[in-house]
């Protein structure tokens, strides 16, 4: 029952022991277990997501948090299932701004992890960047939330476009007094997996036994995965590698123009979402070597925020892993397109912060 669906559900997130997010470390403190608010929870990635989050050991109490009266009828419908997990929606008015922020605040009371799928999904033609204008502005009011309700709480933040709303949300921290770059992440686990999955169709292996990082953003030209350097290693010529990456960059775009007018990538979403949230929680209950892919704020390039390789532990980013030995087609992908790609849309997230809040 509800025991095999969470155990299901956690070997998913974790992909078993040979994967990234799933690193066998050792085990942290028996028990620990921790409150979760998702806002956004109405949608088409909140939804599944936070069923997920649901039937996992270590969550203690689900808050669903949307603009839209249905997502009480979502923590009702989620808390009927047999997990050890207590959830409660909370429901704003998106003609309400006050209504609204009273129904936040108190869906944030005692969060220690708060993920934020919120905002409006791509439709056919649309690129992340054309999210920007609706998007910025709920992030940010959600942030703002954070910042006095929880404001030691980990932010996960999955809202297109991530490479520009994750430094919307370090902007608007920054003015709350309360920024710790540790405990904000862009969650860019999606990546990862699509990658896992094309690889290993590509090799004709198994999924769960392969294990490919991502670094840059994310979003088309600025994900860039690190072929080179598959585990275990696999061959790739160099017609493959062109075609995994243009796929691995553009698969958004793929679920996007399938789902033909019907919605973005949101089940996947879902998942990934869950898995980056799960290795964060075990990472905050003390399990050692936990490392996971995420766009964060960095000094390991010359670009502020940026997604790699991050050591999770209690205190949220425990260490930003540098990555070394590129291949000469990933150094000048990283060069020429990555990284001013990536310097556009965090300015352009850093000007809306500053000009607008």
């Amino acid at each position: 029952a509800a025991a095999a669906v969470a155990a299901a559900a956690a070997a998913a997130a974790t992909g078993g022991e040979s994967k990234m997010g799933g690193q066998a470390g050792k085990e942290g403190k028996e028990g620990a277990r921790f409150n979760v608010a998702v806002l956004g929870a109405a949608g088409g990635i909140g939804q599944p997501l936070s069923l997920l989050l649901a039937t996992s050991p270590l969550c203690a109490r689900l808050h669903t948090y949307d603009v839209v009266p249905v997502v009480n009828g979502v923590g009702v419908d989620i808390s009927h299932i047999d997990s050890n997990c207590v959830v409660e929606g909370f429901a704003g008015d998106f003609k309400d701004k006050e209504v609204s922020k009273q129904a936040l605040y108190k869906a944030l009371e005692g969060m220690d992890v708060v993920v934020i799928p919120a905002g409006v999904p791509r439709k056919p033609g649309m690129t992340r960047d054309d999210l920007f204008n609706i998007n910025a502005g709920i992030v940010a009011e959600l942030i703002e939330g954070v910042a006095d309700v929880c404001p030691k709480a980990m932010v996960c933040i999955i809202s297109n476009p991530v490479n520009s709303t994750v430094p919307i949300a370090a902007e608007v921290l920054k003015r709350k007094g309360c920024y710790d770059p540790k405990r904000l992440f862009g969650v860019s686990t999606l990546d990862i997996v699509r990658a896992n999955k094309f690889v290993a169709e590509k090799a004709q292996m198994d999924p769960t036994k392969i294990n490919v990082f991502c670094i840059g953003g994310h979003s088309g030209k600025t994900i860039l995965p690190i072929l080179s350097q598959v585990e275990p290693k696999v061959s790739l010529s160099e017609e493959d590698i062109v075609a995994l990456t243009d796929r691995i960059q553009n698969a958004g775009t793929e679920v996007v123009d399938a789902k033909a007018g019907g919605g973005s990538a949101t089940l996947s979403m879902a998942y990934a979402g869950f898995r980056f949230a799960s290795s964060l929680m075990r990472a905050m209950s003390g399990e050692k070597d936990v490392i996971e892919c995420s766009y964060v704020p960095s000094s390991i390039t010359d670009v502020p925020f940026f997604a790699s390789k991050v050591r999770l532990g209690p205190n949220g980013a425990e260490e930003v892993i540098p990555f070394e030995n590129l291949s000469e087609f990933e150094k000048d992908k990283l060069e020429k397109e990555v990284k001013d790609d990536l310097r556009s849309a965090i300015t352009k997230g850093v000007e809306f912060a500053t000009s607008s809040l």
